[in-house]
């Protein structure tokens, strides 16, 4: 492994990182699966799913020095390899994967500030598992809450081709066959039409209602440029003296 000294450090490098060892996981649990399966052999001992900087995958013990550099995976995820259905297991393991890139990411970046680690999330959380890549999983797209009881709702915008940006907020579809009954308390603010996924949103980010794109005149590809959306309402109650 690297020394501390070497690790990480900027938001960029710790980005780079996770990625190289996310795309090794998933040669492992995709591309070389079948080579995965037969080294996580149940008689073995606790066996570890190990990804590389270098983007290379390992199955093998784990550390042994205590307490170890970095988090360690999920272990002994053989013993459960012929206990399960195979898809059962390698879906497991992938989410056991993700957990660890994500406690490795944040090992590495527990020295950066709120809006890096923000900023590092936001990277990451761009990107789909790897347990909705290897379960065949679509990645979701955010939808706002109609919690009667919480008003919190995160101030990112999503493109059109599923980008993660922390500008305003846009309305898009949700997970595919999630049911839009539960989001049809969600108003226009402009022409009070109700939710549809079929249809642009954009949330203002002060009052936080939401608009029909057509009722406010923003497109998506404006809504791109806009750092921070404000409706006409809001709009105009700051122009006032």
């Amino acid at each position: 492994m690297a020394s501390i000294s070497s690790s990480p450090r900027t938001v960029e490098e710790i980005f780079k990182d996770y990625t190289a060892r996310r795309s090794a996981l998933l040669r492992a649990l995709t591309y070389d699966v079948d080579e995965f399966y037969s080294l996580c052999d149940p008689e073995k001992e606790n066996l570890c799913l190990y990804g590389h900087p270098n983007e290379s995958w390992e199955v093998t013990l784990p550390a042994e020095e205590v307490p170890p550099e970095l988090p360690e995976p999920a272990l002994g995820i053989n013993f459960a390899r012929d206990g399960m259905k195979r898809m059962d297991w390698l879906s497991l393991v992938a989410v056991h994967s993700d957990c660890w890139l994500l406690s490795v990411a944040f090992y590495f970046g527990a020295r950066l500030n709120r809006n890096e680690r923000k900023r590092l999330f936001s990277l990451i959380n761009d990107l789909p598992t790897v347990f909705e890549v290897v379960t065949g999983r679509k990645p979701t797209k955010d939808k706002p809450s109609v919690d009667g009881g919480s008003k919190s709702r995160n101030n990112t915008k999503r493109s059109i081709d599923g980008q993660m940006r922390s500008n305003a907020k846009l309305l898009d579809e949700s997970y595919v066959g999630e049911d839009e009954d539960e989001h049809s308390e969600t108003l226009c603010g402009s022409c009070g039409g109700n939710y549809s996924a079929d249809e642009f949103w954009i949330g203002c980010d002060i009052c936080e209602r939401w608009y029909h794109g057509k009722c406010v005149k923003i497109t998506p590809a404006k809504a791109e440029t806009i750092k921070q959306y404000k409706c006409p309402t809001c709009s105009t109650k700051k122009g006032r003296p």
